[in-house]
């Protein structure tokens, strides 16, 4: 674990501290209920954000508002981006989004690997391409659903420290226009 990471959740107490904001990404019709059960697990340590169905809240087909709508209202304030990787997470504009604007906002990056993960023919996890990219260049990090608070702080540390090396920041990827089916 990370010996300078500010913050440790585990000693958290009521009161003066204030609990460090992350932002969670997701494909929400199908993991709505990993969401909610990170939340419960894990919402006692840290704030946590979400775009709250941002296809309902920001009335616009332009992507580079929303993308900015993004950037501000969600990943600005928040310290690490959390991405829940399930069975269709890697075909969600949203979420390519917000992987993009959190690499724009050289925010640390975090993949969580659900049970549901989609695997492809050789058994490999198909996540996000530009998830897959950061943890291939070591700039993103990567662990299996826990529902341990020290796991998930370990693991949180070590993004933050991986989020120093901006030079591995790889956004190469053209945004995704639409959604795979």
């Amino acid at each position: 674990m990370s010996t300078n990471y500010p913050y440790n959740p585990l000693s958290y107490s009521y009161g003066s501290v204030t609990r460090p904001k992350i932002f969670v990404s997701y494909h929400h019709a199908s993991n709505q209920h990993w969401y909610d059960a990170f939340s419960q697990i894990f919402g006692t340590y840290y704030e946590v954000i979400t775009d709250t169905s941002l296809d309902r809240q920001i009335d616009s087909d332009n992507s580079d508002y929303v993308k900015r709508a993004i950037r501000e209202k969600n990943i600005t304030g928040s310290s690490v981006t959390i991405v829940l990787c399930g069975q269709e997470t890697h075909k969600r504009r949203w979420v390519d989004w917000e992987i993009e604007m959190t690499l724009k906002k050289k925010h640390a990056l975090l993949g969580i690997m659900l049970t549901s993960c989609a695997r492809n023919f050789q058994n490999e996890y198909i996540i996000p391409d530009r998830l897959l990219d950061n943890i291939n260049s070591g700039y993103a990090s990567w662990i299996d659903w826990t529902n341990s608070p020290q796991v998930l702080m370990s693991a949180i540390a070590e993004a933050k420290d991986r989020a120093g090396y901006t030079s591995r920041i790889d956004n190469h990827r053209p945004a995704m226009q639409r959604s795979k089916s």
